[in-house]
């Protein structure tokens, strides 16, 4: 009888412990799957700190996908989310080109980083293209430090003359990173005397007025954008979607620029039809 009733307690203790070490084990590897995901190895987009449960390779950028601490890729997306924004502000007028601003302003909303809006000369709406009516964000005396100017093209004739814009794109140029101009906004960087000695580009049948009014600059044909640096130039309309990605792609990546492209599903994008014209004063065709 006591061999039988110690049997018993044997098995029961046995029933035990498997029951315990099955639920320890299954802990663990519940607590593996929470502490451990896959991620691509990075190639520098934002699809770097996108979790994947199973191995295989980024639907994104085709890399392959590793295991990697989910804590730490946490923290790293909390960190990019919170880096400062850029502020991109796109200055629009009466008689604004559409795309002009339009492509611009789609390549930075689209891109991680930035914070777009419009300004103009006071808060009024203003009308572009003959019949929409935008009211912008901001006027010039309110308008946030920028850190990325764009200029717009269009009818800029009546504000190559006004003062107080020429005094703010002065201004804005001392701090700003990029002062960048689309189509025959040219010319108002050109009023603030900021082409004086570059290369530049715009629309085509600007090229001739544009040189006249800026002798101490050369103004390149057949070329979608120049960038001196912080001055960069495109030539018109959709010519401004290419100068914006190139901006990206100066500030944030190759990579980056590439996957907003391809997002906005724009084709066209060849980096090697624009020019960077290097210190020295040298160009080379940008192949970043």
């Amino acid at each position: 009888m006591n061999v039988i009733l110690q049997s018993r307690f044997y098995l029961l203790v046995a029933g035990w412990l498997i029951i315990t070490s099955s639920f320890l084990w299954a802990q663990k590897v519940i607590a593996k799957e929470r502490l451990i995901a896959y991620y691509c190895e990075p190639c520098g987009s934002s699809c770097d700190l996108e979790r994947h449960e199973k191995p295989g390779r980024c639907q994104h950028c085709g890399m392959p996908l590793v295991q990697r601490s989910v804590a730490l890729m946490d923290s790293l997306t909390s960190h990019q989310r919170q880096e400062k924004k850029r502020n991109v502000a796109i200055f629009i007028h009466n008689g604004v080109e559409i795309l002009d601003f339009a492509g611009p302003s789609e390549v930075f909303a689209s891109t991680e980083g930035f914070n777009v809006y419009t300004v103009s000369l006071t808060k009024e709406p203003i009308i572009s293209q003959g019949f929409i009516k935008i009211t912008p964000n901001y006027s010039l005396s309110d308008c946030p430090k920028p850190d990325i100017v764009v200029l717009p093209g269009g009818k800029t004739g009546p504000f190559i003359e006004n003062k107080p814009l020429i005094d703010w794109i002065k201004n804005a140029s001392t701090q700003a990173e990029i002062m960048l101009s689309v189509c025959t906004g040219a010319g108002l960087l050109a009023k603030a005397g900021l082409l004086d000695g570059k290369q530049a580009t715009t629309f085509h049948s600007y090229i001739e007025p544009l040189q006249r009014a800026t002798p101490k600059a050369q103004i390149l044909r057949n070329t979608r954008f120049v960038d001196n640096g912080q001055i960069i130039t495109t030539a018109g309309v959709s010519a401004g979607i290419d100068g914006a990605l190139h901006v990206v792609a100066k500030l944030k990546g190759q990579a980056i620029a590439t996957q907003t492209a391809r997002y906005m599903e724009y084709d066209k994008w060849k980096p090697e039809e624009g020019l960077t014209v290097m210190p020295s004063g040298k160009v080379a065709a940008d192949n970043k």
